[in-house]
């Protein structure tokens, strides 16, 4: 007797279904029937048939031309999940490690279209100080927690950062070919660099926390005045935010 595990089964409509909602929550742009029966190697009936049913079910949505797009509602079901995994509780022990060492403001920052919603924070401990509130928000372009996730998912977010990179101060990249050499910097080194881009003489350095398959689903930062930046520089504070950006991702593995 063979003692081979058979493979499970795989609905075959369900897998058709869920292609066509990756296909749209990965396209910078809406599609027709015709293009996505193409791309996937469907026929046009069936693609129509399951375009049908998850506009029913609220994961995609008809433009009045005829194309669709995905909604917000698979963003809702992935940033549950990322509730779930309580990345509060994970990179707590990260973050009074950064805290201790560097004394600054230490935040917890997650995606949210294009820009970042900070979940956590550290106060600094100076008198000098860095402050936004749990909760507050920044654009993604211009802040080093923003910046980091950024750079993991360019090529995905890029084209929907076109006429979108508003100016905070005189430092702000608004050019998407400057953001492109500063994305490539960022994954060069590891960590991303805000030289004052939001707001002025406050620096940022950011990075990563990223799923197994290398999908950034938050970052970890420190911010700090200008006249704050340690003797060691700026690449010492990259590299233990990377150091702690990383520790956590192997957390978030093991979850």
């Amino acid at each position: 007797m063979s003692n081979d595990v058979k493979e499970p089964k795989v609905d075959s409509t369900l897998s058709k279904g869920l292609s066509i909602l990756e296909t749209l929550a990965g396209s910078s742009s809406s599609m027709g029937v015709t293009e996505l029966s193409k791309v996937l190697e469907l026929t046009k009936s069936n693609t129509f048939r399951l375009l049908q049913s998850l506009s029913v079910l609220g994961y995609v949505r008809q433009n009045p031309d005829k194309t669709y797009v995905a909604t917000l509602k698979t963003w809702q079901v992935g940033r549950g999940l990322i509730d779930n995994l309580n990345l509060r509780e994970l990179a707590a022990p990260e973050m009074k490690y950064l805290s201790k060492e560097t004394g600054e403001a230490i935040y917890l920052a997650v995606p949210e279209d294009l820009s970042v919603v900070y979940i956590d924070k550290r106060d600094s401990l100076k008198p000098i100080r860095s402050w936004t509130p749990v909760g507050g928000s920044a654009p993604m372009h211009c802040v080093g927690t923003g910046k980091a996730i950024l750079a993991r998912a360019y090529d995905e977010l890029r084209p929907r950062l076109s006429g979108r990179l508003t100016r905070h101060t005189d430092l702000t990249l608004t050019a998407l070919t400057d953001l492109d050499a500063d994305v490539k910097e960022t994954l060069d080194r590891g960590y991303a660099y805000d030289r004052g881009e939001f707001r002025d003489r406050i620096l940022s350095v950011g990075a990563a926390i990223c799923l197994p398959d290398g999908k950034a689903i938050a970052a970890l930062g420190v911010s700090l005045p200008n006249v704050n930046m340690p003797e060691k520089g700026i690449d010492w504070l990259g590299s233990l935010v990377a150091h702690a950006a990383t520790s956590v991702s192997g957390k978030v593995a093991k979850t």
